[in-house]
This record gives C-alpha cells, sequence and structure tokens, in this order.
C-alpha cells in the first residue's frame, strides 16, 4: 500500500509557512484554474467523450461552462468574502470589536465522482484554494481518461508546493484515508461516505459528504402532463441518467402515470429519435454499473417504454417501468441511469408518507398547478433540495446551497457556500487594554447589586410590540 505521509506533510509544511492565506495568492490559482479550463476545452470534452460518451453540448454546459462560472463567480468576490463579518453586540460589548473572521483549515482532501468528473472535482478544488488551503485531489479512476488528464494539467497551472493530484482506485484512496487531513470534501455513494466519515472520525477531521439517494417526483392530476414528460425526461436522461439529483422515480394516480408515459414517449422520441445512433445520448460508465441497472429493469413492474440494452457499447435505451410496486428491486436503491419507475399511489398523502419511510432524498420534485400541493410537501417532507415543476435547475443556481441531509449527505457547496465550507468560521473578540468600566461587575467579591446590575444589563425580553416594548425600553 503507498504512503502518502511524506506528501501530506510537504503541503502542511506549505501551508504553515502562510503562504496560502494571502489574497494574491489565492487569486492567482484561481486565475490558473481558468486558464486550464479555457485553454483545454476540447481535450476535456475528449477525456468526457471516452470515459462517458457524453455530447459536446453536454461536456460543455454541465461540465466546463457550469464550472468556469462558479469559478469566475467566486473571483470576483473573492475579496468581499474575505473580510470580517460583523456581528451584533450587546449593552456590555458596545465599547468593542466582535466579528468572524473566515480562515483556511489546512490541507484538505477532495474526492471527486465519475459521473461529472470535471465538476464535481474542479468546483471543490477551487473553493479549498479560494479560501486557502491546500489540497490534495483523488479524481475518481473509473473516468480514467479525466482522471489522468487532470493528473497533467493541474501541475501545470497551480502552485505544485500546495496542490496535488493522486490517481488511483480502492488501494490508493484507502492509504489516503489514513492520512490525517484538516477537512475531506467527499463525492459519491453511501456506501463510501460511510466509510470517508469513519475515518475522518480518527482524527475528528470535519467532512462534507455529497451523496445521493432515490429522489422523488410527485405528479397531480391537474399538472400539464406534456410540460411535465418533457421536463422529467430532460432530467432523467442528461448524462445516461447518471446524475445524483435525477428524478429518481415517480408517483401519480394509475390514470395519470397511463397518460404521463405517452407524453414521455413523445418527448424521448423527440430528444433521442434513434438512441442507439444518437450523438446526444450518453452511455454507462461500465460493464458492473450496466448489468445492475440490467437487473433492475428486469426484475421490476411492466415494461413500457424502452428495455434494450447492448452490453458491448455500455447502452441501455430510454427506459420507463410502469406498475412498480414499493417492493420491486428498482425501488430498493439509487437507480443511477436512464430508467424512470412510476409508481401509482392514491393521494399526495400516500406520496408524503411513502417519501417518509425511507431515507431523506438528495432533491425532490413536485408537478402541480397548485401552489399549496407544493407547499404540503414542502412543509411536510425533508431533502436536500426541493423544486416546483421543473427538474435539477436548483442546481444551477450557484446562490442556492446544494447538498444533501441525512444519508444524502451532510454539508453543502456552490458559490460563497464552497467557499464558506472550507472556511474555519473564527470568533473574534477585540477589546481595549485598560478602563474596566461596566465590566469590573464580573469580579467577586459577589453582592446583590452586582447581581441586579449584571441582570439589568444582559437580561433580554421577547419582542411583543406596541405599549408594553415601549415601557420596557
Amino acid at each position: 500500500m503507498a504512503d502518502y505521509s511524506k506528501l501530506v506533510e510537504g503541503l502542511r509544511r506549505s501551508f504553515k509557512s502562510g503562504v496560502t492565506k494571502s489574497y494574491e495568492w489565492r487569486r492567482k490559482q484561481l486565475e490558473g484554474v481558468l486558464r486550464l479550463l479555457d485553454e483545454n476545452r476540447d481535450r476535456i470534452a475528449k477525456c468526457l467523450k471516452e470515459d462517458l460518451n457524453k455530447p459536446t453540448l453536454e461536456a460543455t454546459m454541465y461540465e466546463i461552462d457550469y464550472s468556469r462560472n462558479d469559478l469566475v463567480d467566486t473571483m470576483n468576490n473573492l475579496k468581499e468574502w474575505m473580510k470580517p463579518e460583523k456581528v451584533k453586540k450587546g449593552l456590555l460589548n458596545i465599547m468593542d470589536t466582535a466579528y468572524i473572521q473566515r480562515e483556511p483549515f489546512g490541507v484538505a482532501l477532495v474526492m471527486g465522482a465519475w459521473n461529472y468528473p470535471i465538476q464535481i472535482t474542479i468546483l471543490p478544488v477551487f473553493g479549498a484554494l479560494a479560501a486557502g488551503n491546500c489540497v490534495v485531489l483523488k479524481p475518481s479512476e473509473l473516468a480514467a481518461s479525466t482522471a489522468q488528464l487532470l493528473e497533467e494539467l493541474i501541475p501545470k497551472y497551480l502552485d505544485n508546493d500546495c496542490v496535488k493530484v493522486v490517481n488511483g482506485g480502492i488501494p490508493e484512496t484507502t492509504a489516503l484515508l489514513k492520512e490525517r487531513f484538516e477537512y475531506i470534501f467527499y463525492t459519491g455513494n453511501t456506501t463510501v461516505g460511510k466509510i470517508v466519515m469513519k475515518a475522518a472520525a480518527e482524527y475528528l477531521t470535519p467532512v462534507t459528504l455529497e451523496l445521493g439517494g432515490k429522489s422523488p417526483v410527485y405528479v397531480d392530476e391537474n399538472s400539464d402532463l406534456s410540460l411535465v414528460a418533457r421536463r422529467i425526461s430532460w432530467g432523467k436522461l442528461v448524462n445516461c441518467g447518471q446524475t445524483c439529483i435525477a428524478p429518481d422515480y415517480v408517483m401519480c394516480k394509475k390514470d395519470v402515470q397511463d397518460k404521463l408515459v405517452e407524453e414521455c414517449k413523445k418527448a424521448m422520441a423527440e430528444y433521442y429519435p434513434d438512441p442507439a445512433k444518437s450523438e446526444d445520448y450518453g452511455r454507462i460508465i461500465n460493464e458492473r454499473h450496466l448489468h445492475r441497472i440490467k437487473k433492475l429493469i428486469d426484475g421490476s413492474g411492466k415494461l413500457a417504454i424502452g428495455g434494450e440494452v447492448d452490453e458491448s457499447q455500455k447502452y441501455i435505451a430510454p427506459t420507463v417501468l410502469t406498475d412498480v410496486k414499493p417492493t420491486d428491486p428498482v425501488m430498493q436503491e439509487e437507480v443511477f441511469g436512464p430508467v424512470l419507475p412510476i409508481m401509482p399511489i392514491s393521494s399526495d398523502d400516500e406520496a408524503i408518507s411513502f417519501i417518509n419511510k425511507g431515507e431523506k432524498p438528495l432533491a425532490m420534485y413536485i408537478f402541480s398547478k397548485n401552489h399549496d400541493v407544493a407547499k404540503k410537501f414542502l412543509n411536510n417532507t425533508s431533502s436536500g433540495s426541493f423544486t416546483f415543476n421543473d427538474t435539477m435547475m436548483q442546481a444551477g443556481l450557484m446562490t442556492l446551497p446544494f447538498g444533501g441531509v441525512g444519508s444524502s449527505g451532510t454539508g453543502a457547496y456552490h458559490g460563497f457556500h464552497t467557499f464558506d465550507t472550507f472556511c474555519h468560521k473564527r470568533a473574534v473578540l477585540e477589546r481595549k487594554h485598560g478602563g474596566e468600566g461596566m465590566v469590573a461587575i464580573r469580579y467577586p467579591p459577589y453582592t446583590e447589586k452586582k447581581s441586579n446590575t449584571i441582570s439589568w444589563l444582559t437580561r433580554k425580553s421577547p419582542k411583543s410590540g406596541g405599549l408594553w416594548s415601549w415601557l420596557g425600553f
């Protein structure tokens, strides 16, 4: 097993030198990431094609430009984000200076995922650098071409004393997790997430876990089913269904199911007239995942659309299953592929009850013309994110935090939230040297007069408004 102790200690020495704390160093690293993306667009797209047969538009929109836009936003706001955050003060601290100072943790480990191997890897890396950390990046070995490209390019664009790339599989990951880091950021499945969390617990290292789960869709009977089908089909089939926030399964009434299937047929035929030959349709990452998804299809519900599989091409056609039961194999795990199960239910109450019986999902999607229906789900369930009348679009708004809850993850990122994730929020109170004034009443010997004075100075009252508030003031 490899030993990465020297690598980590070298990064820690660089961090302790203080070089990463200046705005100038951080800005320079972000500029390096920007040049990496801008100068290697074609090579990145080529590697994504090799790994996932990712269409050029998806590679550009959801990987390169998605990362670039978040990066530019970070560059434009970094100086402001680095400023101390002032906090409110009480009467006892009226003459003091109080603020939150965001400071880097130290050496951060970023473990990327294979389904969006640029976006999911680059975003936390430049967020960690913007916060002033040193970084060890471990790309996913399953997206081998992209991982090799990152290993080649990152040393050319970033500070080699502060950023390292480690490629490899399970042995390398296991060895890395034996090292002490000041922060770990992992994206992947829940099983490995638990392993990461156990390793972090050895040193009480804080973690962000971006996991997944079964993200439900509820379709109300009053919905425009043509619109619903287009939006669900798009969200399900982007990246061949290998998206952590893709709609995992649909719940609706039986009569809605039958109409929705017909609309899905139209939408999928419009998007991919011949998906097996389409340049716009991706492929499953490897044979192991293809066989897993095929088993889910074969053992669940009724085949309404698709179902074709070509193992030699790692191809699974856009597929819809109907009359799915809660006990079917496809409902026992995250699908993570181009298969949409539809489970008939009798009411929105039944849908809410079913959601709440399972683990908290990473995302939730509700379709209805009635906003009260959305509010009912929002107020009676829990999920990492919640979107009304669309799928996946919440991830494109960088001002919203992206993350899970419970088994779908802990922590969040995107935009400022990435910077904030990689910062320790240090509480700072500055007081003048001299002039005891009111604070002297804290010292012994304690007297009733001191007690009454302290109580008067520090006691808070609930706001109620009206005459009594004025009398209290």
